[in-house]
């Protein structure tokens, strides 16, 4: 085996788990080698929002691995000089169910520590003209979001690791780990004193029997975006509603959320039937990403529902009011998530480990899930 193909940490999966467990070690010192199946970014990590959400994790530790997180991605903003936007999110309340959620969540939020504040709809109008103002009751403003360009921010990303000295194996899949060695399908052999397996929704490839005793399930999410808005048009926060009340964890708190889940269940069944909550974030370019579905396990399909994208689009246009609806692109994503835990962790060897995405919530999440494991591990 020849020096060069050794490491003290070796990550396989270059979407932003990986890249975050990569750049803790890497800010540690220790060398560092990220092997990536695919030359290019084409994950999940590439098919979302670019949302950065504190607002949706659950208050204590996942809100404050948000938290740990959103300062990483301002971090990266000024070293890697890649597009971050600190621009907040709104949850719109039309319906006096989703009014009295939001309004208890505002009361409720500085004792848990989370950063919010209720808006009457007069108030939320004047600081954020592009909601649509019909039926419009109240608003959640959170000051804590960020927004990302997926596609850019994982590619300048790997390439800013790559500047610190981390080896990057982009375009190369790894086909076996037998510790302390890893082996890749060009026949390459690493020698690592620490793995850590990010692959995302890739079950059968590394340790398929681990993947199928975890619980994890494979998630599907529809997505579409507008072409860039015209004249510098601009939607400010992110935009969410009530059927996002409904899908975040952060919100059980509420005593009043029963009832709007009830109403939902019992009005919007197709909504419910397809997990839509509808979002939207806006990029550097202009363009304004809208999404999404849930569809589980056996219900995944490669061909996308015209009937989401639609159900998507009309329930958007109740809460904001866009210059251009024109779609310019549509597609999905395939994400891991388990039923109850917000990531999933194994040791299937010594010193290599597993490290599930954290479920949909992975730009939010994973550079403070990987901050935190190697504070608990790096003594």
């Amino acid at each position: 085996m020849s020096q060069s193909n050794r490491a003290d940490v070796a990550v396989i999966g270059g979407g932003i788990v990986g890249l975050a467990f990569a750049g803790e070690a890497a800010r540690r010192g220790r060398s560092v080698v990220l092997f990536d199946r695919t030359p290019t970014p084409q994950g999940a990590s590439v098919r979302n929002f670019g949302m950065v959400w504190p607002i949706g994790q659950v208050p204590g530790p996942d809100y404050a691995r948000a938290l740990k997180s959103r300062q990483r991605w301002l971090e990266l903003g000024e070293k890697a000089g890649l597009w971050v936007r600190p621009c907040g999110s709104l949850h719109l309340a039309r319906e006096e169910d989703e009014d009295a959620v939001v309004r208890e969540f505002a009361t409720k939020a500085p004792a848990l520590g989370v950063a919010c504040e209720y808006l009457s709809a007069a108030e939320a109008l004047r600081r954020f003209p592009a909601l649509n103002p019909d039926g419009l009751r109240g608003v959640l403003y959170s000051p804590t979001e960020l927004v990302v360009n997926p596609p850019a921010a994982i590619a300048q990303v790997q390439s800013y690791l790559g500047s610190l000295g981390v080896t990057l194996r982009l375009g190369t899949a790894v086909t076996a780990v037998e510790m302390p060695r890893v082996r890749t399908a060009a026949g390459e052999v690493w020698h690592a004193d620490r793995v850590f397996v990010c692959s995302g929704a890739d079950f059968e490839t590394l340790f398929p029997e681990m993947y199928a005793t975890s619980g994890l399930r494979r998630c599907k999410l529809q997505m579409m975006k507008t072409g860039p808005q015209p004249d510098g048009f601009r939607i400010g926060p992110h935009l969410a509603g009530g059927l996002t009340l409904c899908h975040y964890q952060s919100f059980e708190v509420c005593e009043t959320l029963p009832a709007l889940k009830a109403r939902v269940a019992a009005t919007l069944p197709d909504y419910v039937r397809y997990g839509i909550h509808v979002m939207a974030a806006q990029n550097d370019r202009g363009e304004v990403v809208i999404g999404d579905s849930h569809e589980y396990d056996e219900a995944i399909s490669p061909f996308d529902k015209t009937e989401i994208d639609e159900l998507i689009l009309s329930y958007l246009r109740r809460l904001v009011r866009l210059p251009d609806w024109g779609i310019a692109a549509r597609w999905h994503g395939v994400y891991a998530k388990h039923p109850t835990q917000t990531f999933v962790t194994a040791e299937p060897q010594p010193a290599c480990h597993i490290i599930s995405s954290p479920g949909g919530a992975g730009m939010t999440l994973s550079f403070g899930i990987a901050a935190e494991w190697w504070e608990e591990h790096d003594r």
